[in-house]
This record gives C-alpha cells, structure tokens and sequence, in this order.
C-alpha cells in the first residue's frame, strides 16, 4: 500500500496537536506551581492496542512509561466503556513514582467501537507517604505514598466518588491535587474530541491507516540511524553517589551490541537493587534507551512507539535498572534515569563520537519542602537545572535542565506567592563547568530562605563524582547542598530528609557539565 507523503506529513502534526493541545489544558487549568509553572507533565495519544502514537514535547522520562500503564488500563479493564477514565501511579504497573498519575481514556467512536486513547501523566506535588513532597529516601515504596493500581476514576461519566475522597485522604494538600486531576480530566476530555473530530473528517480506516504508518516510519528511520552507525559492541559503566541510606555507590552499566539495523541494549553487570529509593523500575529504563535513541533520530521523527521496535532492552529483574516489588523508588525516575542516560551516552560515544556530548549535570537537583502555615499544610517540589556537557563542536550550555527532565523552573513569584519561602539568590554557578577545548555549562546556585519551620528533602546526585568529560575534557564541578543559619554553614548530603527553622536557608549549587577535548591550558 502506498502513503502519500504529504498527507503522512500532514497526520503526523495533527496527532502531534492533540497532544500538545491537551497539555495547553492541563496547563491552564492546573492549580499547583509544579503544574502550571514548571510544566511538570506529558500528554500523548495511543491506538486501540495501546502503542503509542504521538506525544507532545514534555517530559522524555515519560516516553517509554506511558504506554505500559495505558496496557496496564486494558489489561484490568477489558470491557471499557465510553466516559471512562482509569487512573494509575502504580510504578510496577507501567508508572515511574507515585507522584506521578496518569489517567486513561478510552476514545470510542458512536459510542460503541473503541478507537483509541488519550493518556496524561502529571507530577502531583504530594501524594502522601512519610515525608512532604512524596520524595522521601525511604526502604520501601509504602513509605513513599498513596499506591493506586489501575483503577476506574470515572465510570460511564460518572466521578466514582469514594476512589476520590479516598485519594484526597491520604495525600496533605487535596484542594490543590483536586485540581490538578480535574485539569488532567479535562485534557483527556479535549484529547478525545479532537481524535473524534479527525475520524469525522477523515473517517476510521484512513486514519488507522495512517496510525499504522505513523509507527511503521519512526521503525524504518530508528533502522537506519542503526544502519549507519558502526557494527559492535560499545560498553559503559558509571555510579550513583550511593542510595541515601548507605555510602556506597551503585553501579550502573551497560553494553550496546549493534548489528545492521537492530541494537541490543543489556544492564546485565548493573549492580542489584538498592535499599535505598534510588531503583529505577523497567518502564524508566525502556524511557531513557528511547530517550537516547530518539535524540540521534532527529527532529523531524515522530514520537512513537516504533522507535523501540529493532532495539531490545535487557534488564535482569531485582537490577537497579528494573527493580521488583516492594523496593523503593522514588529517586528512580528522577537521578537513576539520568545516570541511565549518561552511560548509554556513553557506550554511544564510542561508536560515535562526533555526535555524542560529555556528561550534562546527571541529576534533576530535586527539593521538597513542606510543612504547616495557618491556611494548612504546604508543599512544595521543584527540580533545579545545571550545566550541559560540552558537544564536540561547541560548549554547553548553562543553567538548564538537560536529558530526561524538560521541565522550566518555579519564578520566585510564583513560588513567594504560592509558598511561605523567599528567594534570595538565583544565579549561574560561575566556573563550574568541566574544562577542555569546549567548556561544559555552569550549573545554577538558588538559596531559598523558609519563613515557617519546614521538613525538606533532598534527592540530588554528582555531590561525589562530577560529570564526566570526553575525548580529554575534564569532569565538571561536583554538586553542593548547604543550610546557612545564622552565621553557620551545615552542609548537607546528597539524599535525605532535615528540619529547617524559621529563618534557615537552603543553598542548592547544582554540577556544570564535563568539558569536551584537551584544553590547550592543559
């Protein structure tokens, strides 16, 4: 069967508009910073089997997951009817961490033949656990929050009002999640509309047809990207700091065997699960390999689910890359991810080199701070930028957020609004980025003074080894987290939970990326 290239050109934006429409909802209608602000969430669209077919540009640690838990939703509920939505942050069921929900919609078409669905997935800032925020450095995933399975959230249209009091119950802000599940109802309800309308316009088999090519393409390009790299077998291996409750450091490792136009991705020598909430489960590590893969393809590839077709992803159960019930995990989508990435970049940098950057900041510098104000309890998330590995053409850049986040950062008005805290420096990280021919970027200095007594937590990693350079950069600087109280400098590890006073301020100095080529300094 032949496609017309155009018009393949012309369904592969319209998928790509549903999705990117139902984040502008999200967005609009969220209540919480991390939401509106930080953009803390993904939307995409899935055919009847549940591939997925399109997602917008939000958050690459999302690529892969998504669709597990959409084939979690049809597994548990064969029988969907229209107006339903299933909700899910189980990370063993195809989740990352439970803050993150997502929730399902099946698309029918007249009612009766089910068509596809729409799926978003936002960061909640708190949904229960031992510690505000959901982040906590904690032994097993009960102390990290509320755990919902696929469940249905709404039936025939109709709220199922005891699984939502129920949620609301166990998490220390429920107006604030209310809102955010409203918002992501209504993407959904908006995502299901403008797939209907494209069925209206073009009629069903059309637009399966071109569903079906949509995956078949983002394959055949995946397969020559394989192609034209150089058959072998490309080994890396890099640590997590340690898991939060121990010093040691966890080994993360990976071999690519590549053979024409397929790749093998194997985590075998990867140290096994941490006790610590640093496990990343196997949905994180399908998303980081596609992440990766999907950077080399370019921009012009749709994003789909044919990207993981010629490339098989080993991973032992009970590894640190695809962790077994009940371990934590909390940590695993956010820092594992990102070392996931930096040793896949790695392996790849081998094979080749005049694509691949030295090592960005490798962490997602994630605080939570909450605690008790006389209008109730406050919490508060953020992840903080650093500095981008150096590419071998050009330095990195400074003060962003790189590889598996692609969140922005909090405004301090918008945080000093929402929160009892007050920004007193936000500024580039001068010099800390690894020296070489091309200099990595500077990672960011933000201290942020808490106005109450406050809980924080802190998940951040390359506090012990910084990023590493390429081709004869140097690594860059080392990440540090400080209290200032009073006259007094506390520093603080890289995982855990502290009291803060009143008064007190916190002092995150993110690490700048490695530098890339000899320096002529050096």
């Amino acid at each position: 069967m032949t496609f017309d290239s155009i018009k393949l050109e012309v369904f592969k934006h319209r998928f790509a508009a549903i999705a990117e429409e139902m984040g502008a909802v999200l967005q609009k209608a969220s209540y919480s910073p991390n939401i509106k602000e930080r953009r803390d969430f993904s939307c995409a669209l899935f055919d009847a089997p549940g591939q997925m077919i399109a997602q917008a540009a939000h958050i690459p640690v999302h690529l892969g997951s998504m669709p597990l838990s959409v084939k979690a939703a049809i597994q548990d509920f064969p029988e969907l009817q229209a107006g339903d939505v299933i909700i899910v942050n189980d990370p063993y069921r195809g989740g990352t961490h439970l803050p993150d929900i997502t929730l399902v919609s099946p698309v029918f078409i007249e009612a009766s033949e089910l068509f596809g669905f729409v799926a978003s997935r936002a960061h909640h800032s708190d949904v229960g656990g031992m510690a505000p925020g959901s982040m906590p450095v904690a032994r097993e995933i009960y102390q990290e929050g509320v755990i919902i399975p696929p469940i249905k959230l709404i039936s025939v249209g109709e709220l199922n009002q005891g699984v939502f009091d129920l949620l609301l119950a166990n998490v220390r802000t429920p107006e604030e999640r209310a809102g955010d599940l409203w918002a992501q109802i209504a993407a959904n309800h908006r995502g299901e509309r403008r797939l209907q309308e494209m069925v209206t316009e073009f009629g069903a088999d059309e637009v399966n047809r071109y569903m079906a090519e949509m995956l078949r393409y983002t394959e055949q390009m995946t397969r020559r990207l394989l192609a034209n790299l150089p058959d072998g077998t490309y080994s890396f291996s890099d640590v997590m700091d340690d898991d939060g409750l121990t010093p040691t450091p966890v080994k993360i490792s990976a071999t690519i065997t590549i053979q024409k136009d397929s790749a093998q991705v194997d985590f075998s020598a990867s140290d096994p699960q941490a006790n610590g909430s640093i496990n990343a489960v196997y949905a994180i590590t399908l998303s980081a390999v596609y992440y990766v893969f999907r950077c080399l393809l370019g921009l012009d590839v749709p994003n789909n689910d044919g990207c993981l077709v010629p490339i098989e992803v080993i991973a032992p159960e009970g590894c640190v890359v695809n962790a077994v019930h009940p371990g934590p995990v909390a940590g695993g989508n956010v820092e594992t991810s990102q070392r996931i990435t930096d040793v896949l970049l790695g392996a790849l940098a081998q094979a080749a080199p005049e694509r691949i950057p030295a090592a960005s900041q490798g962490t997602m510098n994630n605080v939570t701070i909450g605690g008790q104000t006389g209008g109730g309890s406050f919490a508060y998330y953020e992840t903080i930028g650093g500095g981008m590995g150096a590419l071998p053409n050009q330095p990195g850049p400074s003060a962003v957020h790189s590889h598996m986040t692609n969140t922005l950062n909090t405004p301090a008005e918008a945080m000093e609004y929402a929160y009892p805290l007050r920004v007193l420096r936000y500024e580039i990280r001068a010099d800390s980025g690894g020296t070489g021919e091309f200099r990595g970027g500077n990672g960011i200095r933000r201290d942020v003074e808490v106005l109450v007594d406050s809980q924080v937590t802190l998940l951040t990693e390359r506090r012990n080894r910084g990023p590493y350079g390429l081709n004869g950069g140097q690594p860059g600087q080392v990440g540090k987290n400080v209290v200032l109280r009073a006259d007094e400098e506390i520093s603080l590890p890289g995982k855990g939970s502290f009291d803060l006073h009143a008064g007190d301020i916190l002092s995150l100095q993110t690490p700048g990326g490695g530098g890339y080529g000899q320096s002529n300094d050096d």
